[in-house]
């Protein structure tokens, strides 16, 4: 018995020593590898002239322009009719804007549309007839309130009210100085990216010379905190507060 215990006891012990084994080579194969990529690094830093990094900035706006439209649509039977409908439902709308006092809005070109209808003539045969027709006229308001536009798109429901078939589209939300920024942003992007280059240099015991070349990226204006990204660039129009990024791609000789 105490032959077999004596034996269990070496075999547990061999498995053990062999497990620790593997996990040091393995430790080991690790840290050789982590090493062999710092030293690559490090060397191309080292032997390069150049080192080439993205920078990038970030701004959160609020739009400062407001686009609303909204149209409303008649029928009747003649053309005549129909323009009599649509001219009382614009007064209407007129005196909805003056209430609000809003006095910047305009009326678009009426679109016309005939109303057709399948109908057997004398012989019996089947044709396409004009039975009445539908008018659409379409009001927008541009401002740089925009609390106040938002407080438009909301009140609207009035003229539906009214006895209108009115519907408002999604607000546009724009910001005008999207240009002033773009000057302003492409700068911070490039100090992103020196600082960035510096960091890298250093690893191959470099400094930074100068700004050999820089190419701009596409510039983003997206909604506030959604940081979705398209190949030519977003040009938010949904949200009120926005964010823009600026994205840079920069050059730095070494020495």
């Amino acid at each position: 018995m105490p032959r077999d215990g004596s034996s269990g006891t070496m075999i547990n012990f061999s498995k053990s020593h062999l497990f620790g084994m593997l996990a040091g080579l393995f430790l080991a194969a690790g840290l050789v590898c982590s090493s062999m990529l710092a030293t690559r690094a490090w060397m191309k830093i080292k032997n390069s002239q150049f080192v080439t990094v993205k920078g990038s900035a970030r701004k959160n706006v609020k739009a400062d322009l407001a686009i609303w439209n909204g149209s409303f649509t008649v029928e009747a039977d003649s053309l005549l009719d129909a323009q009599r409908k649509l001219k009382t439902d614009m007064e209407k709308v007129a005196q909805f804007m003056n209430r609000k006092s809003v006095t910047n809005f305009i009326f678009t070109p009426i679109s016309i549309q005939e109303l057709q209808a399948a109908k057997k003539d004398s012989s019996g045969m089947i044709e396409q007839k004009t039975v009445g027709y539908r008018l659409t006229q379409t009001v927008q308001v541009q401002s740089g309130d925009v609390d106040r536009m938002v407080a438009l798109d909301r009140e609207s429901a009035e003229l539906v009210e009214d006895g209108l078939l009115f519907t408002a589209q999604p607000l546009e939300f724009i910001y005008t100085k999207a240009g002033e920024a773009k000057v302003e942003m492409l700068a911070e992007a490039t100090k992103d990216a020196r600082e960035r280059a510096e960091q890298i240099s250093k690893q191959g015991r470099r400094t930074i010379d100068s700004l050999y070349s820089a190419q701009m990226g596409v510039f983003q204006i997206t909604p506030l905190y959604q940081f979705q990204t398209s190949w030519d660039g977003m040009n938010d129009t949904s949200s009120l507060d926005k964010t823009i990024t600026a994205v840079v791609t920069a050059t730095f000789a070494l020495k």
